[in-house]
């Protein structure tokens, strides 16, 4: 008797508990329509899965969830019955490609989509739905869910996090990681930094000396005055993907509905592939790989043939590899005074009527671009691919250009006055907006608190409105340079990109930051089970 006394207490309390709930649900990103009913599911031993082939991914990713996180082991049904206690994904075209729709009610859990991306973010939110809102009897092996409606989709359809690895190589364990949490969260873009001036990070076959040499250093600039500090660490540092590594990171990528966009840098940023093979170069010497961050010692000589032979059989290899189409080239932070001090690249701008090194910098990346475009891709850059006068180690006769550059191209803004953006969207080029002092997460919490990563957004407030299309998202970048360890890195990731995920899927009238703070209390937790080292006092700190 008193253990049946004990199990009516237990049941009454069960489900009674989330009764005085407020109308809110623990979901990041937030949904863009959610609404809640009286009613309640039950999710038991009891609860079986509707199979059908084409969510088998979905399903076993279901199983796993409530097997490992609560021990239920769900069952698979193969019809759908009236009176059984039920999950199932329902085929809906009408919905929009990322988009779902997920009700629970008294018996069912539907989620509703028109491909396999709109079916897994809804798996997304059932999970965080199971994990932060939901109440768990662990004698009695239930979950009681509240009922809910939800009609869902992204703002927009460019919704990145990028690692820097070129500075300090991370490997596959820890990107999988981050994989992990973008999928959580929604993202869909990995945007993977894997060549610069401290370190190139993937194999290329043809040319193997990048790996052997331009993979490692013998030392890193460390300290606590960081960009201007003289202090070495005095150890080698190194690292790189195999091209079969890679390989498996984009299938995980891919089984998480991320596309993997890699960037191999030119023409700067390229001492690492100088230090392995010189001619590469403008001046043609002998060099190391930098052990001092910043802008490098030398820039590709874009000029000679061979050079672009050799840029574009490493694209080719890239390529192969990545099934994106999209491939970023860098672009940013070229000095000019390696090609004005050259010969040999003033007589080629004489011959082909370049007048400035801004004109040279267009005249390559349009012809890389077209390059990429014959591979059925496109070529995304940084600010500067554009020609402007970003730095103040340029002057302005330098950057004056009379080059177009190629409609096709995608900018990847992250600095320049936002006039510069809106002209480039008036003038129907696709952006993503990564301006740095709101999305740039190497940033201290000082400079960039988590209330201004998330007040972010994307669209310049003075872009017309028929423009706006033409902003088709927002990246966060993780840049390498003093994240020597992983909880470095952790540290500065997390929370923000939880931020940028709303932003990047939330409506912008739906977002609410005290509401999100609240929300990311839930998330610690999952982070702190993962032993990600996360900022927890960066949810109070202010603008």
């Amino acid at each position: 008797m008193k253990t049946k006394s004990l199990k009516t207490l237990i049941l009454f309390l069960f489900f009674n508990i989330l009764n005085s709930t407020a109308q809110n649900a623990i979901i990041i990103p937030k949904p863009n329509t959610i609404s809640f009913g009286q009613g309640t599911f039950l999710i038991d031993e009891n609860t079986s899965i509707v199979f059908s082939e084409s969510s088998k991914k979905n399903i076993n990713t279901l199983q796993e969830y409530f097997k490992s996180n609560f021990n239920i082991i769900l069952k698979i049904a193969e019809k759908s019955d009236e009176k059984m206690n039920k999950i199932q994904f329902i085929s809906d075209k009408s919905i929009s490609d990322e988009g779902y729709q997920l009700t629970i009610s008294n018996h069912t859990i539907n989620i509703v989509a028109s491909t396999e991306k709109g079916w897994f973010y809804g798996l997304q939110t059932l999970i965080q739905i199971c994990s932060y809102n939901a109440y768990f009897s662990k004698e009695l092996k239930t979950l009681k869910l509240k009922e809910v409606a939800i009609n869902d989709a992204p703002r927009f359809k460019w919704r990145a996090f990028m690692l820097d690895e070129a500075r300090y190589f991370k490997g596959k364990q820890k990107v999988k990681l981050l994989l992990d949490e973008m999928s959580h969260l929604k993202m869909n873009v990995f945007h993977w930094h894997l060549t610069d001036d401290q370190g190139w990070r993937i194999e290329i076959k043809k040319y193997p000396l990048l790996t052997q040499i331009g993979s490692k250093r013998r030392s890193s600039q460390i300290g606590p005055l960081e960009w201007d500090s003289p202090i070495q660490s005095g150890e080698v540092h190194e690292g790189f993907y195999t091209q079969e590594e890679i390989k498996e990171i984009i299938e995980y990528a891919n089984e998480r509905h991320i596309t993997i966009v890699p960037e191999i840098e030119m023409p700067g940023h390229s001492s690492a592939a100088i230090a392995s093979y010189s001619w590469l170069g403008t001046s043609k010497n002998k060099i190391e790989v930098p052990t001092k961050f910043g802008v490098g010692t030398d820039v590709y000589d874009v000029t000679d043939p061979k050079v672009y032979e050799f840029l574009t059989d490493v694209l080719e290899e890239v390529m192969a590899l990545f099934p994106s189409k999209v491939i970023h080239i860098g672009g940013d932070e070229v000095k000019y005074n390696h090609w004005k001090s050259s010969k040999s690249v003033n007589d080629y701008m004489k011959k082909n009527n370049l007048k400035t090194p801004a004109d040279l910098q267009i005249f390559f990346t349009n012809k890389i671009s077209k390059f990429i475009e014959s591979k059925n891709k496109r070529m995304m850059g940084w600010s500067e691919i554009m020609g402007y006068n970003l730095h103040e180690y340029h002057n302005k006769n330098d950057t004056k250009t009379s080059q177009i550059l190629a409609k096709e191209s995608i900018i990847h803004f992250w600095k320049g006055d936002l006039d510069l953006a809106i002209a480039a969207a008036s003038n129907g080029y696709e952006i993503v907006n990564s301006l740095h002092n709101f999305t740039y997460l190497d940033y201290n919490y000082k400079n960039l608190p988590l209330s201004k990563a998330y007040s972010f957004d994307p669209i310049p407030e003075n872009l017309e409105v028929k423009y706006h299309d033409k902003i088709i998202g927002l990246g966060c970048q993780m840049w390498g340079e003093w994240i020597p360890t992983n909880g470095n890195m952790h540290f500065l990731v997390f929370p923000r990109i939880a931020a940028y995920a709303e932003i990047g899927w939330t409506l912008k009238g739906h977002k609410n930051f005290n509401d999100f703070a609240i929300n990311l209390k839930s998330f610690q937790k999952r982070w702190t089970e993962k032993r990600i080292y996360f900022a927890p006092d960066s949810i109070t700190q202010k603008k």
